[in-house]
């Protein structure tokens, strides 16, 4: 039995840029008036074609009539490593086969060893409304001297778990400091006790915005509906770079490094130089804020509006603390600032708590993201961007990037889609909303030059075209690296993006190759993606497009070489285990799975 994945254009992708994705190439030209010709096709390329045809047009069902985790390659399978977890959304491993899971709205993390849960660590008083929570976790790179773990969660104001969307930040909480209403978000350093297996409270990093409160359904009588809780981001992620490069760069102020080879956070002696340092990188998406970081340097408010230099009710658009939103940051293992972060200089210069904080900002102008992941060969740090309805992006972000939010998602020459989708699609007819009405999609520029013009330029920022982007959204969550050989040498340096919402393929997993340089995705299998945008959907879609319209949003169409696996529902985390094997974390399937090689494949390597 299968589930339709519908296909509004009807694509279907020719058996030899599939099989060159899979790294074969031994299926013969189709003939779509014919039939396809699969007559000098391998056995295992014709049953990797006879999959891809599966998982485009559905899924695998289980008898219980739960969707069951698979790949296109017939040479890998998928195991459940672990299962019956409550809303598993990231992962860190201690070593082969152990790894602690933190849960989202449980803020219990707990420890897996074997495919067992054998402890919980820790329980912390989450907020879970919406995308809050217990969101990301990271191994110090020398976890194994110094037993530091770093949590990012949403505190709630109640001491205990709550999902009701008013309950967040909490200034008498048992984690001093506290966190004061707007804010809520906070990252925390803990010590492992292995004895104990408990985890123990150290010390805060930062705090981050999250109560929001913009009135952004005011016909609703509900006065809930005034709140949101949503773009808190959360992903942490640890990169190694040479002490002596944060003076060395410091007169450049440029955030680069020369990086050592691992870019782990998988609970190993990642660093072995007496000079190799660790930075974190936390990513939060804009929260609702309009700002100065989401590039608009007055606020939401035209001139003529009495709040016009304000962004909400706590004041901004600088980024003070409670507006520090929409951004990559990039912090020292303990908390302080890098002194070779892009705008440390600018920052210094302008002084105070907005002064403080730009200096920790890596990259802005970021709506929102599910996933951050570190390059294993280069160190370089890569994105999945959430657009609203409208150009889902991945993105290479180098030091200063300005991703260009909220003048503009996906690539700027596209500029007149992202507004027309904008403001068509759903409600209000005619005006769209970016979830935020204080700033509608019809302030959208016209023309690229226009929307480059609006950009917030702090100095030794850029602005740089996604790598790649899909014209309507769908959704991407974790992006991973697959890290050596353990799947074949053609999987080695990929990188593989999970799903926010199970709507396509019942959870897709997207796979990327990279350029022999690794700064940019190698598309060339698919002639369609020259363009570097997966052109699904059709388009202009009719004013008032109302929700749930098939064939726009969650589309497969210019995405079939890239589809590597289905059934993975919210594929929140995405690693390679210290095994060798790819794992997914998935929050709506409660699990963790376990990519893997056939034994019988590995023999002929």
């Amino acid at each position: 039995m299968t589930k339709s994945i519908p296909n509004a254009q009807g694509h279907i992708p020719t058996p030899q840029k599939l099989m060159a994705s899979l790294g074969g190439n031994d299926i013969t030209r189709p003939s779509f008036m014919g039939g396809l010709h699969l007559q000098k096709a391998t056995a295992a390329s014709r049953s990797a074609w006879l999959a891809v045809l599966l998982l485009i047009s559905g899924v695998l069902i289980s008898s219980e009539g739960a969707a069951v985790p698979s790949v296109i390659d017939p040479t890998l399978a998928v195991r459940t490593k672990v299962s019956g977890l409550n809303q598993p959304i990231a992962m860190a491993f201690l070593k082969a086969n152990d790894f602690f899971v933190t849960e989202k709205a449980s803020g219990q993390v707990k420890r897996v060893v074997n495919g067992v849960v054998t402890a919980t660590v820790i329980d912390l008083p989450v907020n879970s409304s919406s995308e809050r929570g217990l969101l990301g976790v990271a191994l110090h790179p020398k976890f194994n001297q110094n037993g530091f773990v770093y949590l990012y969660w949403t505190e709630s104001s109640t001491g205990a778990d709550s999902t009701d969307i008013t309950d967040v930040g909490n200034p008498a909480s048992i984690f001093q400091p506290g966190t004061p209403p707007p804010l809520g978000n906070r990252v925390d350093r803990f010590v492992w006790n292995p004895a104990s297996q408990t985890l123990t409270y150290d010390k805060n990093l930062i705090r981050l915005h999250a109560f929001q409160h913009d009135n952004n359904n005011p016909t609703n009588p509900n006065p809930a509906a005034a709140y949101q809780g949503n773009h808190n981001g959360g992903v942490l992620r640890f990169q190694i770079s040479d002490q002596d490069d944060e003076h060395k760069n410091e007169g450049e102020n440029s955030g680069k490094s020369n990086h050592n080879s691992s870019g782990r956070d998988d609970g190993g002696n990642a660093l072995n130089g007496d000079n190799d340092r660790a930075t974190l990188f936390i990513i939060i998406g804009d929260n609702g804020r309009r700002g100065v970081m989401q590039n608009l340097i007055n606020g939401p408010f035209p001139p003529s509006d009495p709040r016009f230099g304000t962004d909400d009710e706590f004041g901004g658009p600088e980024p003070d603390n409670n507006h520090l939103t929409g951004v990559v940051l990039r912090l020292n293992d303990d908390g302080t600032t890098p002194t070779d972060n892009p705008f440390f200089q600018l920052g210094a210069a302008l002084g105070g708590e907005v002064g403080a904080n730009i200096q920790k900002v890596f990259a802005y102008g970021i709506r929102n993201s599910f996933g951050l992941a570190i390059d294993p060969k280069t160190g370089d740090l890569w994105e999945s961007e959430n657009g609203d309805d409208a150009f889902d992006e991945i993105n290479r972000i180098e030091p200063g990037h300005n991703g260009g939010w909220v003048q503009i998602m996906g690539p700027v020459s596209r500029i007149d889609q992202f507004k027309t989708i904008e403001v068509n699609l759903f409600t209000p007819p005619g005006v769209g909303a970016l979830q935020q009405l204080r700033w509608p999609p019809t302030n959208i520029a016209d023309t690229p030059a226009e929307a480059l013009a609006r950009l917030v330029k702090l100095p030794g920022a850029h602005y740089a075209d996604p790598l790649f982007s899909w014209r309507y959204a769908t959704a991407p969550a974790a992006v991973g690296f697959m890290a050596g050989n353990s799947l074949g040498g053609r999987y080695n340096g990929n990188l593989f993006v999970g799903a926010s919402r199970p709507t396509l393929a019942d959870g897709y997993l997207f796979r990327f190759k990279l350029s022999r340089d690794r700064t940019d995705l190698d598309l060339s299998a698919d002639p369609r993606l020259a363009d570097r945008v997966a052109d699904n959907g059709f388009y202009p879609p009719p004013v008032g497009t109302p929700p749930g319209t098939p064939g726009l949003k969650f589309d497969v169409t210019e995405s079939e070489s890239i589809l590597f696996g289905s059934g993975f529902g919210i594929g929140t985390d995405i690693q390679t285990g210290p095994e060798g094997n790819l794992f997914v974390v998935s929050t709506s399937n409660g699990a963790v799975y376990e990519i893997h090689r056939l034994a019988k494949e590995r023999r002929h390597d």
